[in-house]
C-alpha cells in the first residue's frame, strides 16, 4: 500500500520524499491534535484513584 501512494506522488524522487515526509508529519499532527485525546476519555486508564479517598 505505502509503495503504491510513493509510486503515484507526482514529481522526482526528491519531490516525493518531501511530499511523504510532509503527508507523515500532517497524519501525526492531527493525530496528536484531534484523534488523540477525543480518545482519551473514553480510556478507563487514565482515570486516577489517588487523592480522591476521603479523610474521616
Amino acid at each position: 500500500m505505502y509503495g503504491w501512494i510513493f509510486r503515484n506522488l507526482p514529481g522526482p524522487l526528491w519531490f516525493r520524499i518531501i511530499t511523504a515526509a510532509l503527508f507523515i508529519a500532517a497524519a501525526v499532527l492531527v493525530l496528536m491534535n484531534f484523534v488523540f485525546p477525543w480518545l482519551s476519555q473514553f480510556n478507563p486508564l487514565t482515570d486516577s484513584t489517588i487523592g480522591s479517598a476521603t479523610q474521616p
